[in-house]
């Protein structure tokens, strides 16, 4: 069956995503507890077994035909439940490349409905259906509809990879329901993942933000009473901890400590979106490790019978006794705050945090001499075979290479080497310079400008960011398909070594 990843929504159950995980030998590896509403099997009677006795007829020709050719695929299925009973659901099969490069497929089953129209195919588009592998964080998420013959509204959350092994965590609303909210969300929605690309600092992707929203309003495909959209952008970098966040109207997120300390962070209130004019303002966090940071929009803590100071309260009582992982936390959340069908559309995200320390980072700093570059390498080649990465080692190499020699051409000490081995290898050459280098085809008769071309043909992505003292040019490459690292799994080498990335000083000259 190869990689299955299903998801099924019940209507019986609109605020349960009955979700489970099957590998690549069709055995079930995760069961949610929206699935067992659904099915009636506990995690215990499922995970372990065959897919295949979740069917109760085999799958359509045509469905078999399209898993071989990896192609999308929409039909009728027929599923057992625990009782032995036929659920009939609406299959859409989904060929998704996970993070590891490897074909997974998302299947969505919904039990028919007539009320189904396009309005209910579009938000169920806009949402994101998987969450990318990555040890910044470890998060579980809910969309609840107001409405859930509808499920349409203007809530959206995004957990978006950026550089450096940072994640951008993302929640939002859009006033009002109905398509006109969510084909405004998946504007923004879109708007904020190419921003994000770009590595905006949160304050100016939210100024960013404004200004388009403004200029659709200019253009008339917005208008001034209808926008009503408030965002709140989060980054958090797992190497120093910290997270940087701008509100545009939004809710402030509470936190949850690893000694049990519950609260509100206090982020510097900003306008909603369309308002113009207005600043916004970047607040900067220390996040300890394994913390739990909860994003949401008003639909969760707002209600006809309890005000927004009310339901915050609440919030922070349920999060006295979090869950063991992100998703028993959002089921905890709801349970407390959402007995019944929710007021207003709700959007909740909940990230566990984590630290990479040394034996996932190692950084060096480089003295601005053409000398240096050998040792670059050197040390890099020793940071691989301590990571278990000696497959890596050339491209790594010539990235290095290319990346130290730009900088001490063109750019200004301080010069820093980082490589963090993330769900990606990742080298970054940091200087002092606020220069942007350009990609450029040298001419067979030039001497040089051949090293970012080079640079792009063997890394899988690279970019430049700014940073307050200068810029980062960063390069991502996959780890060998032999030692993929996962979250939670640390990497070879122990605090202390040298080649486990505790040297951190100054490289000399060989």
């Amino acid at each position: 069956m190869g990689d299955w990843l299903m998801a099924m929504r019940t209507y019986a159950t609109p605020q349960e995503a009955a979700v489970v995980a099957v590998d690549a030998r069709g055995v079930v590896t995760a069961w949610s507890r929206g699935a067992r509403l659904l099915l009636g099997y506990a995690p215990g009677e499922i995970v372990g077994h065959p897919a295949v006795q979740l069917l109760a007829a085999d799958l359509p020709e045509a469905a078999r035909r399209s898993a071989v050719r990896r192609q999308a695929w929409t039909g009728p299925v027929a599923l057992r439940d625990q009782a032995g009973h036929q659920v009939e659901a609406e299959l859409r099969a989904c060929p998704l490349m996970d993070a590891e490069q490897h074909v997974q497929w998302f299947l969505q089953a919904d039990p028919p409905h007539e009320d189904d129209g396009p309005d209910l195919v579009l938000q169920r588009s806009l949402l994101p259906h998987h969450r990318p592998t990555q040890l910044a964080v470890e998060t579980g998420t809910r969309y609840l509809p107001a409405d859930p013959q509808a499920g349409v509204g203007g809530d959206w959350f995004d957990v978006i990879p950026l550089s450096g092994a940072r994640v951008a965590l993302v929640v939002g609303d859009v006033v009002g329901h109905g398509i006109h909210a969510s084909a405004t969300m998946g504007r923004l929605r879109t708007a904020v993942r190419t921003l994000a690309d770009v590595d905006l600092a949160p304050d100016e992707l939210l100024t960013q933000l404004d200004d388009l929203i403004l200029e659709e309003i200019e253009e008339g495909i917005e208008s001034v009473g209808e926008v009503g959209a408030t965002c709140l952008y989060a980054v958090y970098d797992p190497v120093s901890g910290h997270c940087t966040m701008a509100s545009a109207g939004h809710l402030a997120p509470a936190l949850v400590t690893p000694d049990g300390a519950v609260r509100h962070l206090t982020v510097a209130p900003g306008p909603p979106l369309g308002v113009g004019g207005l600043p916004f303002e970047a607040t900067d966090t220390w996040v300890p490790e394994n913390s739990l940071l909860v994003l949401y929009t008003d639909g969760l803590v707002e209600s006809r019978h309890r005000d927004i100071g009310s339901g915050q309260r609440a919030l922070l009582d349920s999060l006295a006794r979090p869950g063991a992982s992100p998703e028993a936390t959002c089921d905890r959340i709801v349970e407390a705050l959402l007995p019944g069908r929710p007021d207003d559309d709700v959007a909740l995200l909940v990230a566990r945090t984590h630290i990479m320390g040394a034996s996932h980072v190692a950084s060096w700093e480089l003295p601005a001499d053409p000398a240096v570059v050998a040792d670059a390498r050197r040390r890099a080649a020793g940071q691989l075979s301590a990571w278990g990465l000696q497959d890596a080692s050339d491209t790594t190499e010539l990235i290095v290479s290319e990346l130290v020699t730009n900088a001490i051409r063109h750019a200004h000490p301080p010069i820093q080497l980082r490589l963090i081995h993330d769900a990606a290898l990742i080298c970054e050459v940091s200087d002092s310079s606020s220069t942007t280098p350009h990609l450029r085809r040298a001419r067979d008769t030039d001497e040089g400008g051949r090293g970012l071309f080079l640079v792009g043909q063997l890394a899988e992505r690279w970019g430049t960011r700014h940073t307050p003292t200068g810029k980062t040019i960063w390069a991502e490459q996959p780890p060998p398909l032999h030692h993929r690292l996962q979250p939670g799994h640390p990497a070879q080498g122990q605090p202390g070594d040298d080649t486990a990335g505790a040297d951190r000083g100054a490289l000399s000259a060989p």
